[in-house]
Parts: C-alpha cells; sequence; structure tokens
C-alpha cells in the first residue's frame, strides 16, 4: 500500500517551528529563509486541510490539530536521527562527553595514552558542566559518555561501572602537614562547597556523624568539584573532593587530606553507549582501556567508612 506522506522538509519546518514558536528561529535553525518555512506550513496545512498555528498578537500558538500531530512527529524524528546515526561513514572518531572535573583530573591524561596506544582511533573529548550528569544520545552529537551516577540506565544503552566517588576532605598540602585533623579544627576551618546545595559535606557529615557538630551555612560556594578542590589547594578553606580525582596530588604533595576518612557518596563513574551505534570495537576496546586504568589506579592510605 502507497502511503500518501507530506514531503519530510515540510514536517521538519512544522516540528522546528513548534518547537521554537517561532518562524524566524525555525528558519535560522534549519538555514533556510522565514518565508520558506512560512511556504512549508502552508504546504501542511493544504495537506491536513487545517489550520496549524494562528498568531495571537506576537504569540504564535498551535492549533489543536497541530498539538495531536506534533508528539508523532518528534517521534518519528528522533528515530530516523538514530536509524542514520547507526551507518555514519567514519566511525573512527568517537565523541565522547564527561564532566568536567574528572576531565581535568582523571580523564584528559589517560584519553592521551589511549591515543597514542590506538593510532586508529580519535576520540573527540568534550567536557560538559551538568549538576546532574546526564546525555541523550539521540539528540547531542556523542558515542559515548562518562557519567556520575547511581545506574538505572536506558536499556538501550551499555555501560561499565569504572570506579566509585569517595568524599573526602581536602586542603593545601602545608594544612595537613602536622598530621590529622581533629574535630575543633574542622570546627575553624573555612568550609568550601563544591555544590551550590552543599550535599557533598553534608554527605560525609552524616556518614561521620558530625552533622550536628559543623555547621553548613556560610563559606564559599563554588559549582563545580574542581573550584573547590583548587581554592582549598591555595589555601583558602578545605573542600570536599573525590578520592581518586586527588589521589595523583596527594602522593605528589600537592593536596592535603587533613581528615583522612573516605566516605560513598552512592554513586559512581560509569562509561556508557548506545547499543545500535557503529564503532563498537571501538567503544569496547575504550571500556578496556579504561577498566585496566582504573585497575593500577593507587589510592592513598586512608580509612574508607561503608
Amino acid at each position: 500500500m502507497t502511503r500518501r506522506l507530506p514531503p519530510l522538509y515540510a514536517l521538519r519546518a512544522f516540528e522546528a517551528a513548534a518547537r521554537h514558536a517561532s518562524f524566524t528561529r525555525a528558519a535560522e535553525e534549519l538555514a533556510i529563509t522565514q518565508s520558506a518555512v512560512s511556504r512549508h506550513i502552508r504546504t501542511l496545512e493544504e495537506h491536513f486541510a487545517c489550520r496549524l498555528f494562528e498568531r495571537k498578537g506576537r504569540n504564535l500558538q498551535l492549533t489543536e490539530p497541530a498539538r495531536m500531530i506534533l508528539p508523532g512527529l518528534r517521534e518519528g524524528f528522533d528515530s530516523l536521527e538514530r536509524a542514520c546515526a547507526t551507518l555514519r561513514v567514519d566511525d573512527s572518531i568517537l565523541c565522547l562527553k564527561a564532566p568536567s572535573t574528572l576531565t581535568m583530573r582523571w580523564l584528559l591524561a589517560r584519553l592521551s595514552r589511549f591515543r597514542l596506544q590506538n593510532p586508529d582511533v580519535e576520540v573527540q573529548l568534550t567536557s560538559a558542566w551538568m549538576d546532574v550528569d546526564k546525555v541523550d544520545f539521540n539528540h547531542e552529537p556523542f558515542d559515548c559518555a562518562v557519567l556520575l551516577s547511581s545506574g538505572g540506565f536506558s536499556d538501550e544503552w551499555e555501560s561499565v561501572e569504572l570506579f566509585a566517588e569517595w568524599l573526602i576532605p581536602v586542603s593545601a598540602a602545608s594544612a595537613a602537614a602536622d598530621g590529622p585533623w581533629d574535630l575543633a579544627r574542622l570546627k575553624q576551618a573555612e568550609l568550601l562547597h563544591p555544590t551550590p546545595d552543599r550535599r557533598d559535606w553534608r554527605r560525609w557529615l552524616q556518614a561521620m556523624g558530625l552533622e550536628q557538630d559543623i555547621p553548613l551555612k556560610g563559606g564559599q560556594v563554588f559549582d563545580t568539584l574542581e573550584l573547590g578542590i583548587v581554592a582549598a589547594t591555595r589555601g583558602y578553606g578545605v573542600s570536599i573532593g573525590d578520592l581518586v580525582m586527588v589521589a595523583e596530588d596527594v602522593e605528589q604533595g600537592r593536596i592535603g587530606l587533613p581528615w583522612p576518612t573516605a566516605v560513598p557518596s552512592g554513586d559512581s563513574y560509569h562509561l556508557v553507549w548506545p547499543k545500535v551505534r557503529s564503532g563498537q570495537d571501538r567503544l569496547r576496546r575504550l571500556r578496556d582501556y579504561l577498566l585496566a586504568e582504573v585497575a593500577a589506579m593507587r589510592l592513598p592510605a586512608v580509612e574508607f567508612k561503608r
């Protein structure tokens, strides 16, 4: 049976205009003129014999028929993008998304070594600030990602846990040179918060049974783990860090551990990628390499409080 469908370019213009609520912004996204978008919408309106948009003042609003068709169109375009992604010609390039602190403190050096050992695989790394780590393989140009998460990923993804996040106080090396701190000294210290909601300090203090002794109010607030660590190493106070992220700097005497007890955050770093995607062999090679790097890590001698 022949399917009588309207032109794909017209459907694409409608979806973009509906998403932006603007013909102008849809035209910019699709690299066509605004009048072209208008013509495509008219083509659809003639095909469906109904209006798709209404103007109320300066606002562009969907009609009821348009609202009915839009979810199915979006799902259809998502399916098309997934299908085309599986046949991408150049699968020698892996596009990887990763959190900014992980990139700077752990991943960047290891990817450099991976490229030397695998000259046939180019890894293009995008470092992104994410308050909650996430990736949308349907709409973002990535083949894989490293995410801090408790798991529970999509059934359409492959995933492997790299390492767990262990929270631990960090300071300038000189501040911890005379040995571990006691509670009195921690009370006097300026707390640096690597998250606006202060969740990392809260988790550590609760696990240590110190939430009633150390107030969370006050102190400098940052939006990344990296900024908190850097501020602490420069002597502005004591922050919470990830044990794996600071391990090399602790070993080389650049960072101190004033209270050498690490507690689990409940999250881990995972490498994830779609099951249906070209370059599966290269993705597995990257997975195996990162797992080998994790197995070879040397962590500082600290107490692990589970």
